[in-house]
């Protein structure tokens, strides 16, 4: 990476398109989920069929509310191909009819490995670290402007790499779970490469002042914390009381890492979503 540069003002002059590239992969290649213990131990064949069912019953809290953050990063969006373009997503998760959609394949999967829909839907069966952390990334996209919000799924960028090693490891570690199953899987290889592709190339042309391309990092950081402390509650499997209620008003730090003097984005759309209100 170039050494910083200062313009006449003073201020920090804003990365050119290929070195703010660099940054925003290296941040997926180098925090990225992949590398937590509990991903290599599954990847290894090493996870007890109960490990592998906690996993998918709590991974599903995070699937299911996939759409949910892209409805609310949806709402920032001003430009009908904008809109159209990310209105994609959410029916990539949720389908446009019953029994289609990346939510539904991921019951499937629940469902070959001997768990019921219901279990699956039971929110209150979701370990409360899993709760918190999806409710914070969920928090972070309602709150925060256009960019931070898409720059944070750039963990796509790693998506594709991930599924493929996922399953192959399933086939050859965990043949008791029916090769169906898999579907969600072998669906978000294409899906994340595309999305990803999208997604940078908006967060390259909105992030115009290097203040607004830190952010832009942080936020990719962000959602790898948001990943990593998914797996550290599911890779633990303590279980709170459960009778317990979780605040769901809480949510992991909704400013982890990113500016604070962003501001939220009330309502501002992608003709200058950097900016706060």
């Amino acid at each position: 990476m170039t050494a910083t540069t200062v313009r006449d003002d003073g201020a920090a002059a804003p990365w050119r398109t290929p070195e703010f590239t660099e940054r925003l992969r290296a941040v997926a290649e180098e925090r990225y989920h992949d590398r937590h213990p509990f991903n290599i131990r599954m990847h290894q064949g090493e996870l007890t069929p109960d490990e592998l069912r906690r996993w998918i019953a709590n991974r599903f809290h995070y699937q299911r509310h996939i759409p949910v953050k892209d409805a609310l990063i949806l709402a920032k969006l001003d430009e009908p191909a904008l809109r159209r373009a990310w209105l994609r997503r959410i029916q990539d998760h949720d389908g446009t009819a019953d029994g289609e959609g990346g939510i539904e394949r991921w019951l499937r999967l629940g469902e070959a490995a001997g768990l019921d829909r219901p279990a699956l839907w039971d929110a209150s069966r979701v370990l409360p670290g899993v709760r918190f952390a999806v409710e914070g990334y969920v928090t972070f996209c309602r709150l925060r402007p256009a960019l931070d919000a898409v720059a944070a799924s750039l963990t796509e960028l790693s998506a594709p790499g991930l599924m493929r090693r996922r399953i192959a490891a399933f086939e050859r570690h965990y043949p008791w779970i029916d090769a169906d199953g898999l579907a969600y899987f072998r669906s978000r290889i294409g899906q994340g490469g595309r999305d990803s592709e999208e997604a940078l190339a908006l967060v390259q042309a909105w992030a115009r002042t290097r203040r607004q391309q830190e952010r832009a990092v942080a936020a990719l950081a962000f959602k790898c914390e948001v990943l990593w402390a998914l797996l550290d509650a599911v890779d633990q499997g303590d279980r709170a009381d459960s009778g317990g209620v979780v605040d769901q008003g809480a949510g992991v730090d909704q400013g982890a890492g990113v500016d604070e003097g962003a501001g939220v984005a009330q309502g501002r759309g992608p003709r200058d979503p950097a900016s706060g209100p």
